[in-house]
């Protein structure tokens, strides 16, 4: 039996205006009608006599929105998916400087201003909270990388310099061989990990942002859960959840990148252009080959972009007339990837479950303890 579509679904985030375009008097070129989805941008009084660009998204998010907003109705219901055994992706793209980490990790104090993957740990251990008890167990793991000149680095290892391959597996599709994952039994120690890796990824100052990433991250986290049914036997069932900060797009001339940043903006750009050729390819209704293989990103993106997952993009654009140009590209972009079809399906009993292992060893050493080690005997 087939598998039901769905498509990627896309919200548009718009980040107000920053000191320095206010500074410099710029104007504010987009308009956003959050009951319907709208987005449309205008060219500017100074720049031409274009009309209007109009586009419509599952959600907009205008420069005046919360993180809490955002995060419940796009973030959520991805996590709730996760925990019904749904693979779920959520990832945040759009030029350089116009807030995908503040989208994807806010600031940590006030509580308010946090992102959606501090967010998603409190909500993950909440549902735990609620749904665990006799009859279901839950372990948590959690992994985090990045892709940094198209090197994959663990961004949890002591070596972070190390580059790690890519493998691909028929049942669970592409993964990154020796990959530090760690069990994670509270929102604090998921935090500690998010914060160790955080300070290993590269990051570095551009002219449009002081505080530019300079590589994608993916921070993964796999929620196993155990149902014991009335006769005794175990189900479980394995949702994966990976939260992507890309990198931005760049053009040279605004962020008059050199030397190592801008050999850093080109593979960055590279790596964006693969995506935009998948997403391409994905919707065109005639391409029989997708370019997967392009880039290590749109590799580990594979599931995300027409396969087993749900997947939310968030488009983060700005809103002054200088950005027109990147602007009007994020918007074309993010108007394509929301005809990308997946197929999502609820991964039951997956081979790699590490809670059927603990059960396993759990069984063998019940059964040393009873003087069975082969099963049969006296008791």
């Amino acid at each position: 039996m087939g598998r039901s579509s769905e498509c990627v679904k896309v919200v548009v985030r718009c980040r107000p205006l920053n000191s320095d375009e206010k500074r410099d008097k710029r104007e504010m070129i987009v308009d956003m009608d959050w009951q319907t989805g709208g987005v449309t941008l205008h060219a500017g009084s100074k720049a031409s006599t274009d009309p209007p660009k109009s586009f419509a998204f599952d959600a907009v998010f205008p420069p005046d929105s919360r993180q809490d907003d955002l995060y419940q109705q796009t973030a959520a219901p991805i996590i709730e998916n996760v925990f019904e055994g749904y693979n779920g992706t959520i990832f945040a793209y759009g030029q350089t400087g116009t807030g995908k980490t503040f989208t994807m990790e806010g600031v940590n104090e006030p509580p308010e201003l946090r992102g959606i993957i501090p967010r998603a740990f409190h909500h993950i251990f909440d549902l735990i909270d609620s749904r665990g008890g006799q009859t279901t167990e839950f372990l948590v793991r959690a992994s985090y990388l990045e892709i940094y000149n198209e090197e994959v680095r663990d961004l949890l290892s002591r070596q972070v310099v190390n580059k790690l391959d890519l493998k691909e597996d028929p049942s669970t599709g592409v993964y990154v061989k020796d990959l530090t994952s760690y069990v994670v039994r509270s929102v604090r120690e998921c935090d500690k990990l998010r914060h160790f890796g955080a300070e290993n990824r590269h990051v570095g100052a551009t002219k449009m942002n002081a505080d530019s990433s300079r590589s994608h991250s993916i921070y993964t986290i796999t929620v196993e859960q155990c149902e014991t049914d009335a006769r005794g036997e175990a189900h479980i069932r394995q949702g994966k959840l990976n939260l992507v900060d890309l990198a931005g797009s760049e053009r040279q001339a605004k962020t008059e990148a050199t030397g190592e940043r801008l050999k850093e903006a080109t593979k960055i750009n590279l790596s964006l252009s693969a995506l935009g050729n998948c997403i391409s390819a994905l919707v065109d209704g005639k391409s029989k080959h997708v370019p997967y293989r392009d880039s290590k990103l749109t590799r580990l993106l594979q599931d995300s972009l027409g396969g087993n997952t749900k997947t939310v993009m968030v488009a983060n654009m700005g809103p002054a007339d200088w950005n027109y140009d990147e602007t009007i590209s994020t918007l074309r972009y993010a108007n394509r990837a929301k005809n990308i079809q997946n197929k999502p399906k609820i991964n039951e009993d997956p081979k790699d479950a590490m809670l059927r292992e603990f059960q396993e060893e759990i069984a063998r050493l019940r059964e040393k303890l009873q003087g069975r080690p082969g099963g049969g005997g006296g008791g």
